[in-house]
């Protein structure tokens, strides 16, 4: 494995034909959403509950307020896409590109990619009542249902539950056919996310672009650094 220049790397992006981008929090944080782990005081504040406790479906439906108090905390509504997400954006108009994130907060669909929310997003909710989808501004409000009493919930993959089965097969067929794959913006440990890696073509070149180094056998070569200076030059 190499390290790569940014320049090297925005020309590895640029030459490839059919192209998945693996995106995390890395990939917001320049548009001001921070990491989660870097979220001053809410895990703290969270006292003996865990974030992945209450970030759970258990905690939604035993500790509904904790949950929704919680929750209501990693909404950032007001922020807009960044020059990684433009440029992934731009970059579908020109070649076949496929966007697959752990990112739950819109902004690659704000940026308009045609994008596959592995994890869901928290900008689209529903009643789990009585179905009906409600507008994020609402659960804000309120986690209860007027209409019928139910709880809200934002479409997300909490703990406790499972991944929707059509984004897994959405991003394997992806995977099985691109000729280059770009991990962006994440540490790449959260599983089953992780795992995705396994099912890239396997003539495929595997790159990566995050501030800390990646130590995986699969990676061809990466930029340790801000990924904003690679996406500037493309």
């Amino acid at each position: 494995m190499s390290e790569l220049t940014a320049k090297q790397m925005a020309d590895k992006i640029q030459s490839a034909k059919k192209l998945v981008f693996l995106t995390g929090a890395g990939v917001s944080t320049p548009s001001g959403i921070p990491d989660y782990r870097g979220m001053d005081g809410i895990y703290t504040k969270s006292g003996l509950k865990t974030p992945e406790y209450l970030l759970s479906a258990r905690a939604m439906m035993h500790d509904t307020e904790d949950f929704y108090q919680f929750i209501k905390q990693i909404y950032h509504p007001n922020a807009q896409p960044n020059i990684i997400h433009i440029k992934m954006a731009e970059l579908e108009k020109s070649k076949n590109v496929s966007v697959i994130t752990q990112n739950i907060d819109n902004l690659h669909r704000k940026a308009g990619s045609k994008v596959i929310e592995f994890h869901g997003t928290i900008y689209d909710c529903h009643c789990q009542e009585c179905g009906q989808a409600i507008d994020y501004e609402v659960f804000l409000q309120n986690y209860t249902h007027e209409n019928c009493g139910g709880i809200i919930r934002p479409n997300v993959v909490l703990y406790d539950e499972q991944i929707d089965s059509n984004n897994i097969y959405a991003s394997i067929n992806a995977l099985e056919k691109a000729d280059t794959v770009v991990i962006v913006g994440t540490s790449f440990k959260v599983y089953p996310f992780a795992a995705l890696i396994d099912y890239a073509n396997e003539n495929a070149d595997i790159y990566a672009i995050n501030k800390e180094k990646l130590d995986s056998y699969f990676i061809r070569g990466q930029y340790v650094g801000d990924a904003t200076k690679v996406f500037e030059l493309i």
